[in-house]
């Protein structure tokens, strides 16, 4: 598999917008009373989490087949992993 770096752009560039919107949502269900917002916010996470996880994949299975060292799919594998990383709240999302 040739690694594409437009798909490789896009990736990044959904991964960024991924984790500015984790973000925010770790940041409005620390701030709120309201149970059914939680609840939204707290599906919500799961989906984009899933997603980040999924896109991790991906990149993974783009820098395996890449020889370079330096390369889009690098970058995509650190940020997901760095997203991932960063918003590992969906397991203990109640205990903030």
């Amino acid at each position: 598999m040739k690694e594409s770096q437009s798909l490789t752009n896009n990736l990044l560039l959904e991964v960024d917008v991924l984790s500015h919107r984790l973000r925010n949502i770790k940041q409005s269900y620390k701030s709120t009373e309201n149970k059914s917002l939680k609840g939204r916010l707290f599906s919500e996470n799961k989906n984009l989490f899933k997603r980040v996880n999924e896109i991790y994949k991906i990149a993974e299975l783009l820098n395996k087949n890449n020889a370079d060292n330096i390369n889009f799919s690098n970058l995509l594998v650190e940020l997901t992993k760095r997203t991932l990383n960063e918003n590992k709240f969906e397991s203990n999302l109640f205990f903030l």
